[in-house]
């Protein structure tokens, strides 16, 4: 009499093979996503990182009396940046414009959410015209303030006063939180409604039926619940603004003290040929960007990669 396998034992080879299988159609679909992503992403950050470590030097040729460049790798580059306060100021610059733009633009975009997520005549309407500063390009949007904060402008119409804007200070600052804010505020708001749009109304009147109040409500069923998209929203916005470099450009100018991003500056140390510092200056901000990215989201939790879907066996 012989005996025959367990099913689950002969089996175990079949669903080892499909799994194999599977696992190579994947890589196969995802190998020319994974290319470009290489050759937009990966290639311009070594290439940057290489050229960051590449320390220039001019001297002259005794036998022509031309000026000739030579190149050799070291730290040069990343010592001109760490020396003075070429990099404390633009730092403290792009990291104030952070904080106070995207404090400013939860708090707004929670309230817009929360007023076009009430059923109202016209709703649509609202919408549409809410997110029209957020499609205005960013180089148009500073045109616009920087004519609003003209010295003539409707700002200071607005205030009765005459204060000049563009001039280096403190109001060259605040106009640039100002149009940040105005501009990118609904950005969260659109993300914090699509988080609105999927809580249960049953919860809301089950919490009417206790006797809780609307902004008891708010603080324990809507903000919780909101909470997963509005940590993406202002993960997204403060990568954003770290990066910032068109909106002072354009609404104030270069070369001035107090609203100098670190884009700028490695902007203009490219536009001076020094190319080894602007490579170290972008690398510096790139490394600070990816801290503060990392950082927020161990600190928040937010689940940029599905973890939250994944079922448990």
């Amino acid at each position: 009499m012989t005996s025959t396998p367990a099913s689950g034992t002969g089996s175990r080879p079949a669903r080892a093979t499909r799994r194999a299988g599977t696992g190579r159609l994947a890589a196969a679909l995802l190998s020319p996503t994974l290319l470009v992503l290489g050759l937009v992403i990966a290639y311009p950050v070594v290439a940057a990182l290489r050229l960051s470590f590449q320390v220039s030097h001019d001297s002259i040729d005794p036998h022509t009396g031309f000026n000739v460049t030579t190149s050799t790798f070291g730290l040069g580059n990343y010592a001109t940046v760490f020396s003075g306060d070429r990099l404390l100021r633009p730092w403290w610059n792009t990291t104030s414009f952070a904080l106070a733009s995207v404090t400013l633009e939860v708090f707004i975009g929670v309230a817009m959410a929360l007023v076009m997520h009430r059923a109202f005549q016209g709703r649509a309407l609202v919408r549409a015209a809410v997110l029209v500063p957020w499609a205005i390009p960013t180089a148009m949007s500073g045109l616009l303030w920087k004519w609003i904060f003209n010295s003539q402008g409707i700002a200071n119409d607005l205030l009765g006063t005459q204060v000049l804007w563009s001039r280096d200070g403190f109001p060259a600052w605040l106009s640039i939180v100002v149009a940040d804010t105005w501009k990118t505020a609904p950005f969260i708001g659109l993300l914090v409604l699509a988080g609105l749009q999927v809580i249960p109304g049953e919860l809301y009147e089950a919490a009417k039926v206790d006797g809780a109040s609307p902004w008891r409500a708010f603080w324990k069923i809507t903000l919780p619940l909101v909470r997963p998209a509005l940590v993406v929203a202002v993960l997204f916005r403060l990568l954003d603004v770290l990066r910032m470099f068109d909106l002072p450009y354009v609404l104030v100018g270069p070369h001035k003290d107090s609203v100098e991003t670190l884009s700028m500056v490695a902007f203009d140390e490219m536009t001076n040929l020094r190319f080894g510092t602007a490579a170290a200056y972008a690398i510096v901000l790139f490394c600070y960007v990816a801290v503060v990215a990392l950082a927020f989201v161990r600190l928040f939790g937010a689940d940029l990669i599905g973890r939250g879907t994944r079922s448990e066996r």
